[in-house]
């Protein structure tokens, strides 16, 4: 049973979070030639990931405490209505860029944790239906699983944004 909640935990990761690269990257883009940059930003994705876990589990504590068993289905809508709600956005033109969120502001740690957790919502409207649906050991090993991937997210985005092509392209973004 740990082993298919860690697998579905990897696929619900990769799921959730592949957008989450291209913000990192452009971090990386920001702090190139800094020292420490690495170590600021994998802290400030944990701190905000952090919170988007501790969102979702208190959201689905709170669900699970307080409403009929028979609602708890319902929060499979949340995404839909997530998504609903980002294509209208979108196609009225006033979709919130991520490029936006960190332009002109430093790499530190607390902005990194803060676009990270700003950028979780579509994350914990998604854990909550799946924590409301498995047992608390399967949530657990969800968010150790996820906690173990957020390392590999930042060193991905780290080796997405220092290839050549990508690295040039970034810079040239940030001029």
């Amino acid at each position: 049973m740990i082993l298919s909640s860690a697998l579905q935990a990897i696929g619900l990761f990769i799921a959730t979070n592949i957008d989450d690269i291209i913000v990192l990257s452009l971090f990386f883009a920001r702090g190139a030639g800094q020292r420490g940059t690495t170590a600021r930003i994998l802290v400030g994705q944990y701190l905000g990931f952090l919170g988007i876990l501790g969102a979702a589990v208190l959201v689905a504590l709170g669900a699970g405490t307080f409403l009929p068993s028979e609602a708890i289905p319902y929060f499979g809508l949340i995404p839909l209505g997530l998504g609903l709600w980002a294509a209208w956005q979108a196609w009225r033109g006033d979709d919130d860029d991520d490029d936006a969120k960190i332009e002109g502001k430093n790499v530190t740690v607390w902005t990194v944790a803060a676009v990270t957790f700003a950028n979780g919502g579509d994350n914990i409207g998604v854990y909550v239906p799946v924590f409301l649906s498995v047992g608390p050991g399967a949530v657990v090993a969800y968010c150790v699983v996820f906690l173990v991937l957020v390392s590999v997210l930042v060193g991905l985005a780290k080796f997405v944004a220092t290839r050549r092509p990508v690295a040039e392209a970034l810079a040239w973004i940030h001029r």
